[in-house]
C-alpha cells in the first residue's frame, strides 16, 4: 500500500484550483493560447475558458487575459499575478510531495486510520443544500450536451442525476468513482401510501418518517432511510395536513434527477 495526495487552492472557503487547473494555467503561459492549451491538458476549448473564468472570479483578479489582435494575431497570456500563481502551487506541491513521502515511510503505524480518512473529509464539508449523500457512480450514459449519472448512496439505494456533459468530463465521473449527491428539501415532493400516481421524477427514496417539525407557514419533514441516512423535505402546513404526516408513517422523498448536484472532493 502506497499513500497519494493532491494539493489545491481554496479562497473563501471556495476552490481556486487544484494540479489539473494549474496545469491549464501553465500551458497558457508556454503555449500563448488557450486552444494550444485546451490540447495540450485534455480539455475542450469551451471547459478551458469555464475554467479560466472560473479562477479569474475567484482570484478576484485576473490571472489569464486575452491579447489583442494584431500583426501577430491575437492569443492569451498569463497575468503576473497568474505566473506567480504557477510558480507559487509548484513550491508548495514539491513540499506537499516531500510530506506525502514522510507519511508513506510511516504508513505501518496510520494504517487503522486510513478508512476514516473520507469520512472525514465528507463531514467537513458545508453546503446550503440539506440533503448530502456520500456515494459511487455505478452508471454512467453519456450525452451529447448531458449525462445521467447513477450514484449508489446509504442502504443500497440509488440517486440518479442529470448534469452537463462538460460537468461530468470535469469532475473525472466514471463507474467507480467516489462522489457526492446534494438536494435542496424544497425540491423533495413527499408521498405516502395511496396518494402518489405515475410521476416523471426519477428518485425515489422510501423509508419513515422519522420527525415533523411544524413551523408558521412550512413543515420539515425528516425521513428515515434502510442504512441509517435520512432526508428532509420542506413543505407546505396544509400539504402536511392534507397527507396526515406523523412519526412512524411509510414516505417516500420524491424529487427529479435535474434537481440533484453532484460534486467530488479534490
Amino acid at each position: 500500500m502506497a499513500l497519494h495526495g493532491k494539493l489545491w487552492l481554496t479562497t473563501d472557503g471556495q476552490h481556486l484550483g487544484g494540479p489539473d487547473r494549474i496545469a491549464l494555467l501553465a500551458a497558457i503561459g508556454a503555449h500563448g493560447s488557450i486552444t494550444q492549451a485546451a490540447k495540450a491538458v485534455g480539455m475542450s476549448y469551451k471547459a478551458a475558458w469555464d475554467a479560466v473564468e472560473a479562477m479569474n472570479n475567484l482570484a478576484g483578479t485576473p490571472l489569464v487575459e486575452r491579447l489583442a489582435g494584431g500583426k501577430g494575431g491575437g492569443g492569451t497570456r498569463l497575468t503576473p499575478r497568474g505566473a506567480q500563481l504557477v510558480d507559487n502551487f509548484r513550491r508548495l506541491e514539491d513540499a506537499h510531495r516531500r510530506f506525502i513521502d514522510h507519511l508513506d515511510r510511516q504508513h505501518d503505524d496510520l494504517a487503522s486510520a486510513l478508512p476514516d480518512l473520507d469520512l472525514i473529509r465528507n463531514m467537513s464539508m458545508k453546503t446550503s443544500a440539506r440533503n448530502q449523500f456520500a456515494g459511487t457512480v455505478t452508471k454512467l450514459v453519456r450525452g451529447a450536451v448531458n449525462d445521467e449519472v447513477t450514484l449508489a448512496i446509504v442502504g443500497g439505494q440509488q440517486v440518479v442525476a442529470v448534469i452537463t456533459h462538460d460537468s461530468a468530463v470535469s469532475l473525472g465521473l466514471a463507474p467507480g468513482v467516489a462522489a457526492f449527491a446534494l438536494v435542496k428539501a424544497s425540491s423533495i415532493i413527499v408521498a405516502v401510501e395511496g396518494d402518489g400516481g405515475r410521476l416523471s421524477a426519477r428518485n425515489r427514496l422510501t423509508g419513515t418518517i422519522a420527525r415533523v417539525r411544524t413551523g408558521a407557514v412550512n413543515t420539515d419533514v425528516t425521513i428515515a432511510l434502510p442504512g441509517g441516512g435520512t432526508i428532509g423535505a420542506t413543505v407546505t402546513r396544509d400539504s402536511e395536513e392534507a397527507l396526515r404526516l406523523r412519526e412512524g408513517l411509510a414516505a417516500t422523498a420524491v424529487f427529479k434527477a435535474s434537481s440533484v448536484i453532484v460534486g467530488v472532493v479534490g
